[in-house]
């Protein structure tokens, strides 16, 4: 059994407001839920009105197919949420 997660520290330019920034929030996380068959969250920076950091993670019995899953979302983020600036990512797995 493998479990890995991906962080993805972002930036929202132009979110002022808490409100403004879980309307952007909450419909990436269930996007990536559907997309990708994952557990998505915000962990961290939660009274932060221009930043977020997000956990994905994902289980299944092969480390080599998790950590490729966890490796097409960061790409996917890029391309389909353009005004989504992705700050840092890490994959980690246990």
């Amino acid at each position: 059994m493998s479990i890995g997660v991906l962080y993805l520290h972002i930036q929202l330019p132009g979110c002022l407001s808490l409100k403004s920034k879980r309307s952007r929030i909450k419909p990436l996380l269930a996007r990536l839920h559907r997309q990708f068959n994952i557990s998505a969250a915000e962990i961290n920076y939660l009274d932060t009105w221009n930043e977020s950091l997000i956990a994905c993670a994902q289980i299944s019995n092969n480390a080599i197919h998790t950590r490729r899953c966890l490796q097409k979302i960061i790409p996917w983020v890029e391309k389909h949420w353009p005004d989504i600036e992705i700050i840092d990512d890490q994959i980690e797995m246990y």
